[in-house]
């Protein structure tokens, strides 16, 4: 009985380590001139590494989860690779990040016309065109919540060496929301920077002092929008934190 519970638990153990070994190979994070293709709907966005092609996403919206880079700055891309279909010529990444790099990159500028053979396999969310940013400040009703009342958390990521962008104001507003109806007695903010290791090996670090820039751009935020009466404390930790995408954030406290 033991030795077959022993047995078992190494097994498991080895189907563990197996999977964490499949999902760091899957895994990709590098930096490329980003690729524009042009299709019969709207134009779809791709990256080359290592003589391979992938595809990022759609130009929509920039509220959606996928922010279109621009052509002229090279893109860091942080995604799993996958085994869908190709849309576009590109293999599809899962949870891709597409993080615009400020330094100008003149060539980049690769626009590629449409061709029958690339379509998109989905609607677009969208008609082609302007969107006006329009979705970025359209908002769900807020929920109600109700006594007793707790702590909550709220997260708000960013793109590299990034501070608040178009698809911030959602979190935002739900830190307001919760906030006010709470009667909140105080706001605890905390920022932090990253740095990603590149799949060549490579380390990109974001720049200092942009933990405490992304910690006091929010609260200033928070406040400006009539966010006055909770008590608000402020930190960040300068030290770079190791990690994929999710290390660049702030951490937000709504306390009763």
């Amino acid at each position: 009985m033991e030795r077959a519970v022993v047995l078992r638990g190494l097994l498991l153990a080895s189907l563990a380590l197996h999977s964490a070994a499949s999902a760091a190979e899957d895994h990709l994070a590098f930096v490329s001139c980003p690729i524009v293709r042009d299709t019969k709907t709207v134009p779809c966005w791709l990256a080359e590494h290592e003589g391979e092609t992938y595809y990022l996403g759609i130009q929509t919206d920039v509220s959606a989860p996928f922010s279109p880079p621009s052509l002229g700055h090279k893109v860091l891309v942080e995604g799993e690779k996958t085994d869908e279909p190709r849309i576009c010529g590109g293999i599809p990444l899962r949870n891709v990040i597409v993080s615009v790099m400020p330094e100008r990159a003149d060539y980049c500028q690769t626009l590629l016309m449409a061709e029958d053979r690339y379509t998109l396999p989905f609607e677009s969310p969208r008609p082609p065109g302007p969107s006006r940013g329009r979705l970025a400040f359209s908002f769900p009703e807020p929920e109600k919540v109700m006594p007793p009342y707790k702590s909550r958390s709220f997260q708000l990521r960013y793109d590299f060496d990034g501070t608040v962008g178009f698809r911030h104001p959602r979190s935002l507003v739900a830190v307001m929301e919760y906030a006010s109806q709470i009667n909140a007695r105080s706001i605890v903010i905390k920022g932090y920077r990253g740095r990603t290791i590149l799949s060549n090996g490579e380390a990109l670090t974001e720049r200092e002092g942009l933990a405490e820039l992304r910690a006091k751009e929010a609260a200033n935020l928070l406040q400006g929008a009539g966010l006055t009466s909770p008590e608000y404390v402020v930190t960040w930790d300068d030290e770079p934190q190791t990690g994929d995408a999710s290390q660049r954030r702030i951490e937000i406290s709504v306390d009763p």
